[in-house]
């Protein structure tokens, strides 16, 4: 399940905190000894032998520091690429979603499997209702001829006793774009012309297979060569670190990481509120018949690829991690933006040459809490003198973090610019369930509609980067949202800025 510690969980977090320690020490030399130390001892736990621990170990340290996989069937230090990575500034290069081929199970695909439930009944419903013949009786028991079957799944229906189950790779099920099929061993391979970089593939494998490139070690150079870099939060924070990482606490944690100063990026997010609030009174339905929001890359970017003509229907707003950053930039020219938030997405908005100058960093929650662990930060430890709210944002933007709160946010403020005028609203969280969305949208359902596409079941909240579980999570954004002194974007403060921002 989310945000409950596991195996790969802790593997994950070694790996962050060794390669943060790896940078903040800037011993280099010891990049190799890294598989060592996040696997030490003589015997494997998780594996059939520790040497396959420790070339996994490595690999996954690799794409934490942005360097990509190691060939096979080459010799390659770990440490291959160290100098051209050991940079302030470096980009993710494709591909961002990276498979680990000898960490891969090769889990079957999808099947239909009769288990030990079979009570070899009279009726034998199961095969009556099979279209191709795939099912026979051995024994007393049915049995699936795989190379019959065409997975219509009728059997499973059939079956009083709910004896045949479907098997499918838990990535697989998991990406919304069927963007995962198999290699010639069997083992799980992406297709990154349908990949979208949501990351719930990675989430979802249980045996850690699955990685994405990260920036840790170049962030932290910058940190060190004396750069001022601002630290933007998604509003997903919440819950993230435990009870003792209050907003209030967040600033303080933050400068002990080296950040020059910290800004919430619901400050964006109420920026963006107000620019597709403007975008859905002026086009819906005078120029378009829906608008869909912009603020999840992995959303609109399926939006585009699959439902091209759709394209010009999305949200011109920038989103609000860049929104953000950019008024940071504006406050402050010569600083470095690193935005930190829940998701894998954002890597790849960010690596976008329109964006590059905007966001130079992006790390998840779990990446920023491996810093947290190699400088030995504590939130309980910050005294109060050192405590600062983060008050800017008002209780719509912060809102953004949950499945509703985007479209919901848009609405309140279109019920103050334009009283009386009524918002049809359809939401989806899934990629699955935002095809189906836009399908229905295609069929002319939603006309008149502002549609709101979450790629992460839940919402932010739930992304690849997240650490809490997605309900205490939240809960949380709940609370946070009721405290702002302000509820409604059109509120905010920076509302006057917006036409310089979008210069």
């Amino acid at each position: 399940m989310r945000g409950f510690p596991s195996s790969v969980t802790d593997i994950r977090k070694k790996v962050f905190t060794e390669v943060a320690r790896l940078a903040y020490d800037g011993d280099y030399d010891r990049m190799e000894d890294l598989p060592y130390v996040i696997v030490p001892g003589e015997e494997a736990m998780y594996r059939e032998s520790i040497f396959l621990e420790r070339a996994i170990a490595g690999e996954r340290v690799r794409l934490t520091m942005g360097l990509p996989l190691r060939p096979v069937d080459q010799r390659v230090l770990v440490s291959e690429g160290l100098s051209e990575s050991a940079i302030a500034e470096k980009y993710y290069e494709p591909p961002l979603i990276n498979i680990i081929n000898y960490a891969c199970h090769a889990c079957p695909t999808r099947q239909y499997r009769i288990t030990e439930y079979c009570q070899g009944c009279l009726a034998q419903s199961c095969r009556q209702v099979c279209p191709k013949d795939a099912i026979r009786f051995v024994n007393g028991k049915c049995y699936i001829r795989q190379d019959a079957c065409i997975k219509c799944g009728k059997c499973a229906a059939a079956c009083n006793y709910n004896a045949i189950i479907q098997l499918d790779r838990p990535c697989a099920r998991a990406c919304g774009m069927d963007a995962i099929g198999s290699d010639e061993h069997g083992r799980a391979k992406i297709d990154y012309d349908k990949c979208v970089s949501c990351g719930m593939c990675l989430v979802n494998c249980p045996f850690g297979a699955i990685v994405d490139k990260g920036q840790i070690f170049q962030l932290i150079n910058a940190i060190l060569q004396g750069d001022k870099v601002v630290a933007i939060v998604a509003p997903a924070f919440l819950g993230q670190f435990g009870p003792d990482a209050t907003p209030e606490r967040l600033t303080a944690a933050m400068k002990r990481l080296g950040f020059a100063g910290v800004a919430e990026v619901a400050v964006g997010a109420d920026l963006c509120t107000i620019e597709e609030a403007k975008d859905f009174m002026e086009k819906v339905p005078a120029e378009q018949p829906f608008m869909a929001t912009s603020c999840c890359p992995s959303w609109s970017v399926m939006a585009k690829k699959l439902f091209p003509q759709f394209a010009d229907y999305i949200s011109m707003a920038l989103t609000p991690m860049v929104l953000t950053a950019r008024l940071q930039k504006q406050k402050d020219p010569g600083c470095r933006i690193a935005f930190i938030g829940p998701c894998a997405a954002k890597k790849l908005e960010a690596s976008r040459r329109t964006i590059r100058s905007d966001v130079d960093f992006v790390l998840t929650f779990e990446e920023l809490q491996g810093m947290f662990e190699a400088k030995g930060v504590g939130f309980a430890s910050i005294p109060p003198e050192e405590e600062v709210p983060l008050s800017e944002a008002t209780g719509a933007g912060r809102g953004f973090a949950v499945t509703g709160g985007v479209a919901g946010a848009v609405v309140k403020a279109i019920e103050r610019m334009e009283p009386g005028r009524e918002v049809k609203v359809a939401s989806a969280e899934g990629l699955k369930e935002c095809r189906k969305m836009l399908l229905l949208a295609k069929a002319g359902k939603y006309d008149g509609y502002l549609l709101e596409g979450m790629a992460c079941p839940g919402g932010c909240v739930a992304g690849a980067g997240t650490i809490a579980p997605v309900d205490k999570s939240i809960a949380a954004i709940g609370r946070y949202s009721k405290a702002a002194d302000k509820q409604n974007a059109l509120d905010s403060e920076y509302e006057v800025d917006l036409p310089l921002l979008d210069e």
